[in-house]
């Protein structure tokens, strides 16, 4: 029979939780953990003219964009030329943008003055 957490010494809860670690890495199931699966949509790729279509139907301009997506303008103007593609979360946020006209206004990433 198992002591209880709280009849443990220090030195034991460490041990007892380093197997349970174990136990769980190798798909045992542990008491008290639960787990789900996920799948994480891959991220998609953007070349220069699906960036500009994405800006001009948003009707923004590339400053805009730029801080829209928290990026240079500089960025802005390699991405829709082609010089350069958008990365990482860059890549996410102009997925988000493209699925969702109403994205900008729906989290008040730009907002009227």
């Amino acid at each position: 029979m198992k002591k209880a957490y709280k009849d443990m010494s220090v030195g034991e809860g460490l041990i007892n939780a380093l197997e349970q670690a174990v136990d769980f890495e190798k798909g045992k199931k542990v008491k008290g953990v639960t787990t789900r699966k996920m799948s994480i949509a891959p991220l998609p790729e953007y070349k220069a003219p699906k960036i500009k279509e994405i800006r001009n139907r948003l009707g923004i301009s590339q400053l805009t964009f730029a801080y829209v997506i928290g990026v240079s303008k500089k960025t802005i103007e390699a991405w829709e030329c082609g010089r350069n593609k958008p990365q990482g979360p860059a890549q996410r946020i102009l997925m988000l943008l493209e699925e969702d006209n109403k994205f900008i206004e729906k989290y008040k990433l730009i907002q009227s003055v």
